[in-house]
């Protein structure tokens, strides 16, 4: 029998769901006051009476308090009539004025809710077969063209859902069918050229044509054709995600600095730069503090004398474009288990997220076939972080949004993870003899060529080619998954642990068995539902999975301890000292590979690289901007452009207390609503010393020079942890690159650009970098209206992720104003640097110069800052950065509730003012007063100083360009007087509501 369940709001009650769809139907312009009702279900198979399932909707499935639940067998009449409100009629059948639409996950989408439901029943002492949640909507008058739109705009995603128009006319939910071995070879031997790409391409391998003929050539060296399972293999460890590969490279790189050759350009830039500096420290009888560095699923740095610190942050780029909540929710959960991965576990501490869109606001005629509206991608993608993270009990404590139109065919999903790690814990290494054991959730059809897919650049067609490679997550799951692990991990039960990520099983026992040798029993893997192949189970990247190296004489004791938690836990193998990766299924082999092969088969990647900056321009000065007396309009165009408006939506939506350990919460001043730089976190609760997140990242710059971009983003990375309070000695740095086309030489050539650039300023701030990422061929191919091939191509996109560590939490200081009286000063001098700044773009100006870092400064000022902070003498710190002199100071002023009077004439600069006064449209004051209020020049700070500590600051800061430049006041106003004192006025004169509402009004959804 087959029983569904449809649960309504109650009496009274609002009906929330229909709302969000009547406002998402009013923004993509498909209708307005559009007239909907709408339910969620439950389909129940099993031998149940209408007893039983009535028991389940009252007890189980609906609040009695705030809903009210329908139940009938599938198909009666009862299900297909439109539920009025009392006074409104007896209900009505669907009719062409509402039409009824069912939307369900397609069968073998992961359906968390479904798995909770079918687990409780049992608790009831009920028996269901399989449970499918399902969604239900009325919806009013359409015509035919907007209804369809509807549905594939608003209601579902055809990457992981089906639309079911009218009554459902199912009698029983399939999940699949007995699978008959069939062993499948692949006959390369004969391929030419053309028949070997078109492999790759249609077999979701994506590897090169090098690469092809190298397995082409290993197999016929064999005598033999190579199995699905062996070629899958070899694509998932080959695969760029899994590799890096182009990093990784051989890069002829021909730019500014000259021809330089790398025979691996990641270890020569970026890994050197963190040797160079742990080699120095050691040389100068330092404490070499970095513990793991670009060898584990993450970073690990000394924190205390029994805890290391881990960090990991990873992208989810391609499979949130098709499917944004799916993409983001496993795109956390993935992270959150290379902190459980590491060393023998970490335990999860806090997360962080940076994500980049296209405008929220962008016409749905703009958007290409198979590209989801950005408002949808944005919200999917922050309610699937928000999800994940909540429910399994970690606190979101730091992130940031970058909007450009970019990214509209490729959003950006980075997602990061902190967790605490025993310091006699830190290290692993699988012995022979050892058990494979897969821990966690069960095998099923999603994720499939997830590595490969994330691989290869999306299309038009994406959506419908690579739903399979769409996950959706399951949080508890991966919660009872972290307690049960952390328990044996303090038992000593396994010798060593890793995540079951990209590639699934593939990735995961093919790297921890490389020195050794496995033999995986892949029949023995615990199924989500029967008809899975061998080759599907082997590369599978369904959720919440961790595999485990398990000494024989521990499985007993490590079965019983994950069967208490209601832990799945199965031997599925085991490490044998052969170098040889097996398969069996049965008695039948599938693999048989050499791990040598697998991991050093690979032929290198040998491209050409070429970059050229963009020519420095002046800036474009239009009369009105040039000779402008008042700026206050810009002022507030800035704080209410996307980039730099309030992101409160998204924060409050995160949990970012639990764990009671936030110090420096992501909103703080007098009403918590004011942007901070930097999160503070104590994740040991006995200890007063804490942890710093933070980041920096400004694609637009990489518009003028990709050098410059990175340093930039390193710069405002550090910058922010030293602005909370962070000692700039103790701060460690990961990289994330995301990028277009690499097969392209100025492509490629800009991303080796801004290598070099993280290579010189990590060695000479001495910040190492412990981990990294990256994420190539984002870009997205489609066919105009017109018949024309176009391709949208993501701005290089650097994020650089900065953990500091601070001594006592009691030191942190964050950027609200704090007591009327106090003296405000610039710490860092001011240039002229308006190219790529947030006035160029919200007022359309061109040219400009693109703001640099002068390295050695830089460390100077970051130590003579931290020392005063650490003195207590700073009350309030706040970065200058998007929006420059005037957005910090309005931030401080409107978190304070506290107004502010500055002074342009006492600005620390580095001005050229003859060059200025001699530009062909200058009114050199007018000009001055634009540069020193919005010009964006790295490694400044706007400091609160108390009147007694005037003194004290000043010696702190010794040769470090400061001056004070204003004061705090109480008028809630911010005033600036502009730069000419034998004629002042002021060229900033606004109220500090009208400041906050321009600042919180864009994104107040």
């Amino acid at each position: 029998m087959l029983w569904e369940v449809d649960i309504y709001p109650a009496e009274g009650q609002p009906d929330r769901a229909a709302r969000g769809i009547s406002a998402d139907a009013a923004d993509f312009g498909l209708a307005q006051d559009l007239r909907v009702t709408a339910a969620v279900g439950h389909l129940i198979q099993g031998e149940l009476s209408h007893d039983d399932v009535s028991r389940l909707a009252r007890e189980l499935l609906a609040d009695p308090v705030v809903e009210r639940a329908i139940v009938a067998p599938v198909g009666d009449a009862s299900l297909a009539t439109l539920p009025l409100p009392k006074g409104e009629g007896t209900g009505q059948v669907a009719s062409p004025r509402f039409r009824l639409v069912h939307v369900l996950p397609k069968p073998g989408v992961m359906d968390p809710v479904a798995q909770s439901t079918l687990s409780a029943i049992r608790d009831f002492g009920l028996e269901a077969e399989a449970v499918r949640t399902l969604r239900k909507y009325w919806l009013g008058d359409l015509t035919e063209d907007r209804f369809r739109l509807l549905l594939t705009k608003v209601l579902a995603n055809d990457a992981i859902e089906q639309v079911i128009v009218g009554p459902l006319n199912f009698e029983r939910l399939e999940f699949g069918s007995e699978y008959c071995f069939k062993l499948v070879r692949v006959p390369l031997s004969g391929m030419d050229e053309s028949a070997l790409m078109r492999l790759s391409r249609e077999g979701q391998l994506y590897l090169s044509l090098a690469e092809m003929q190298a397995i082409q050539e290993y197999f016929r060296a064999l005598g033999r054709e190579p199995t699905d399972a062996e070629l899958e293999t070899l694509a998932q460890t080959w695969s760029e995600h899994c590799s890096h590969k182009t990093l990784a490279g051989r890069i002829a790189y021909r730019g500014p600095e000259g021809l330089r050759r790398f025979e691996n350009m990641l270890k020569e830039t970026i890994f050197a730069a963190t040797q160079e500096i742990r080699k120095a420290r050691r040389e100068r009888g330092q404490e070499d503090w970095c513990v793991s560095v670009f060898e584990d699923n993450a970073g690990v740095i000394r924190f205390d004398e029994q805890t290391n610190i881990v960090f990991k942050v990873e992208t989810h780029n391609h499979p949130s474009a098709l499917e944004p909540y799916g993409g983001a929710n496993t795109g956390l959960g993935g992270v959150i288990r290379d902190s459980i991965g590491t060393g023998l576990g970490a335990k999860p501490v806090c997360n962080t997220d940076v994500f980049c869109f296209a405008p929220p606001e962008t016409s749905s005629d703009t958007a290409p076939a198979g590209v989801l509206h950005p408002r949808r991608v944005m919200k999917g993608v922050v309610s699937g972080v928000r999800d994940y993270g909540n429910r399994m009990g970690i606190p979101t404590v730091n992130g940031a949004i970058y909007f450009d139109p970019r990214y509209l065919g490729n959003p950006l999903v980075f997602c990061g993870s902190v967790g605490l790690l025993p310091r006699d814990k830190s290290h692993k290494a699988p012995q022979p003899g050892d058990q494979i054991v897969v821990v966690g959730g069960r095998t099923g059809r999603d994720g499939i060529h997830g590595a490969t897919f994330s691989s290869a650049e999306l299309t038009s067609q994406s959506e419908s080619l690579s739903g399979g490679a769409v996950q959706i997550g399951n949080a508890i799951t991966e919660k009872m998954l972290l307690d049960v692990l952390l328990a044996a991990r303090d038992r000593g039960l396994y010798s060593a642990v890793t995540d079951c990520g990209a590639g699934g099983f593939s990735s995961a026992v093919g790297e921890m068995g490389e020195k050794i040798g496995a033999e995986v029993w892949l029949d023995r893997a615990p199924l989500k539902y029967q008809g899975l192949s061998y080759t599907e189970i082997w590369i599978s990247e369904a959720q919440e999975r961790m595999v485990l190296a398990v000494p024989p004489r521990n499985w007993p004791e490590l079965s019983a301890l994950c069967e208490s938690e209601g832990v799945e836990a199965t031997v599925i193998g085991q490490f044998v000292p052969t170098g040889r990766l097996k398969l069996k299924y049965g008695d039948q082999e599938a693999a048989d590979l050499a791990m040598e092969f697998l991991h050093g088969g690979r032929p290198p990647v040998v491209r050409d690289a070429a970059y050229a900056p963009t020519e420095t321009a002046a800036l474009h000065w239009p009369a009105a901007l040039a000779h402008s007396t008042n700026f206050s309009d810009q002022l507030l165009k800035i704080l209410g452009s996307l980039n730099v408006c309030s992101k409160e939506w998204v924060i409050r939506q995160y949990d970012h207390e639990v764990q009671g350990g936030s110090v420096v919460k992501p909103l703080v001043g007098a009403s918590n609503d004011g942007p901070s730089d930097a999160a503070v976190v104590r994740p040991v609760l006995s200890s007063r010393r804490g942890l710093v997140v933070a980041c920096g990242m400004n694609p637009r710059y990489g518009d003028f020079d990709t050098y410059h971009m990175a340093a930039n983003a390193i710069d405002e990375a550090i910058r922010n942890c030293v602005a909370v309070g962070a000692d700039p000695e103790r701060i460690a740095i990961l990289d994330n690159f995301c990028w277009g086309d690499c097969e392209r030489p100025e492509t490629l050539g800009s991303l080796v650009r801004a290598a070099l650039a993280c290579h010189d300023l990590a060695v000479a701030l001495g910040t190492p970098f412990i981990s990294g990422k990256d994420s190539l061929n984002n870009e997205f191919r489609f066919t105009d209206a017109a018949g024309v091939k176009q391709t949208i191509v993501i701005p290089p996109s650097l994020l650089i992720s900065a953990l500091g560590q601070i001594a006592d939490v009691s030191l942190a200081v964050t950027m609200d104003l704090k007591h009327v009286g106090n003296v405000l000063y610039q710490v860092g001098a001011t240039k002229d640097e308006l190219g790529g700044s947030h006035l160029a773009l919200v007022e359309k100006l061109a040219g400009g110069h693109v703001p640099k870092v002068n390295a050695l400064l830089a460390k100077a000022t970051f130590a003579a800052l931290h020392k005063a902070i650490e003195l207590r003498l700073v009350r309030s710190c706040h970065d200058l950065s998007e929006g420059g002199l005037a957005v910090a100071a309005a931030e401080m002023a409107f978190a304070g509730g506290l107004g502010a009077r500055i002074f342009l004439e006492q600005v620390p600069n580095q001005l050229d003012l003859t060059a200025l006064e001699s530009a062909a449209t200058a009114n050199s004051p007018s000009i001055i007063n634009a540069l020193l209020l919005f010009a964006e020049s790295n490694t400044r700070f706007l400091c609160e100083v108390p009147q007694d500590a005037v003194g004290h600051f000043e010696s702190m800061l010794g040769d470090v360009p400061h001056a004070a430049v204003g004061e705090v006041i109480a008028e809630p106003k911010l005033q600036i007087v502009n730069v000419d004192p034998a004629n002042p006025f002021h060229v900033i004169d606004a109220s500090l509501t009208d400041l906050k509402e321009a600042w919180q009004k864009p994104l107040r959804w």
